[in-house]
C-alpha cells in the first residue's frame, strides 16, 4: 500500500510542478507585456507583439488552467467550433461592407 501512496504524492507533486512552470511563464509574459509597452514602437507592431503574447497566456490559460490539453477530442472540436464561429462573426461587418450593403 505504501508504493501506492508514494505514486500517488508523485503524481501531486508532477501536477504542481507543472502548475508552478505555466505560473513563472505567465508572470514573465505579463512583465514582457509591460516592458512591451514601455518601449516606443510603430502602433501596428505595438498592438501585433501585445496580441502574440496575449494569445500565448490564453492559450496556457486555457491549456492548463481549463484542463483543455488533456480533454477529449470532442471538447477540442467544440473549442474549434467556437473559434471558427467567433472568427466569420468578427469578418461579417466588413465582408457586408465591401460588397456595399451599407450604402444608401
Amino acid at each position: 500500500m505504501s508504493t501506492t501512496a508514494s505514486d500517488h504524492a508523485a503524481d501531486i507533486d508532477k501536477h504542481v510542478r507543472v502548475y508552478i512552470t505555466v505560473f513563472v511563464a505567465l508572470m514573465v509574459l505579463t512583465v514582457v507585456t509591460v516592458a512591451i509597452s514601455r518601449v516606443h514602437l510603430p502602433v501596428p507592431i505595438a498592438v501585433t507583439v501585445a496580441l502574440v503574447v496575449a494569445t500565448i497566456k490564453g492559450g496556457l490559460v486555457a491549456c492548463y488552467f481549463m484542463h483543455l490539453i488533456s480533454e477529449k477530442k470532442l471538447i477540442l472540436w467544440v473549442l474549434a467550433l467556437t473559434v471558427a464561429f467567433f472568427v466569420a462573426l468578427l469578418a461579417l461587418p466588413a465582408i457586408t461592407h465591401s460588397n456595399g450593403f451599407w450604402i444608401h
